[in-house]
């Protein structure tokens, strides 16, 4: 089997809900870390990229109509080089490479670039066809977050749980409490601003210039969301869920802006270019878990199953 190298990696900053990366169309967004590929790699001919695979969760948007395809074109790839957009959720960017690791691995082909895009600022409000004429039945659905278009069989059979209700159920059933959330999202916070100052992320990360109505294009070049607290100001959120829950807007995971992209090679593709290859030879396992209340929950049944070498 060959083997399938990561050999360059980028990504714009993460920008919080409504901040600096919130003007930014999404498939303008997804070009970026791809145009920043073809920059810091000039010895490659993008014309012989294989494929472009780019993860998105919401696609209801300026995302819909395969964003990984538009994402290349805007980037300026061949117009010859395909693109294709799958959608794992929370886990999609991760599946393109996955998927893009695993087309290498067999054979098939040499150059690709995976990654991904999610702009939940821009996530469009939807409202579904009347099912009658003259409806009165109409109702609008925002799309940043959770499900919409819900099918009444999903919701009874299986749940139909957001990311924050999830949180809440694992939370229960797991005996996590309030305060060890807060100590965990209090250390991570302390450690993002720690590698921020350090300069830890400044080589990945694409500055991005956003225009503005007036004066000076705006730079964004560090991550929006990190930010500083204390375990008193933690204390005192409420939670997002139900009045008495354990997940608020301090420990729970954020609403975010944000692209990135990486290039993976074949052992051929990397003497042909030039290029630096870095970590090879890996496995992906995807297995389904339980119930949608519980469906972040997916480290045990993997760590099981991993039996065979990768």
């Amino acid at each position: 089997m060959n083997n399938a190298y990561i050999c360059d990696a980028v990504r714009t900053p993460i920008g919080r809900y409504g901040g600096g990366l919130s003007t930014v169309r999404t498939d303008d967004l997804a070009a970026l870390p791809i145009k920043a590929l073809m920059e810091r790699n000039p010895n490659v001919d993008w014309s012989k990229l294989d494929d472009v695979i780019y993860g998105c969760a919401n696609q209801a948007g300026e995302d819909n109509r395969n964003v990984a395809r538009m994402a290349l074109l805007l980037a300026g790839i061949d117009v010859q080089v395909p693109g294709a957009t799958l959608n794992r959720l929370c886990a999609s960017s991760l599946d393109a490479v996955g998927t893009a690791a695993r087309a290498i691995k067999s054979g098939e082909v040499d150059l690709m670039i995976a990654g991904g895009v999610e702009s939940m600022s821009r996530a469009p409000f939807v409202m579904g066809k009347a099912e009658s004429a003259y409806s009165r039945a109409a109702k609008i659905e925002d799309t940043t977050i959770g499900w919409r278009f819900i099918n009444p069989k999903m919701k009874a059979a299986f749940g139909v749980d957001s990311m924050p209700e999830t949180a809440e159920n694992v939370a229960d059933d797991f005996k996590i409490s309030r305060a060890d959330q807060d100590a965990f999202a209090l250390r991570s916070q302390q450690r993002a601003a720690k590698s921020i100052a350090d300069g830890v992320f400044k080589e990945e990360i694409i500055p991005v210039s956003v225009p503005q109505r007036k004066g000076d294009p705006v730079v964004v070049d560090t991550d929006e969301h990190p930010r500083a607290t204390t375990p008193e100001a933690l204390a005192k959120l409420k939670g997002v869920v139900r009045p008495d829950g354990s997940v608020t807007a301090g420990n729970a995971s954020g609403v975010n802006d944000g692209s990135c992209a990486v290039l993976l090679a074949s052992d051929e593709a990397v003497k042909k270019y030039g290029l630096t290859p870095g970590r090879a030879s890996w496995g992906w396992l995807w297995l389904a878990w339980r119930h949608a209340s519980w469906v972040s929950v997916q480290f045990r049944p993997c760590v099981k199953c991993w039996k065979k070498p990768a």
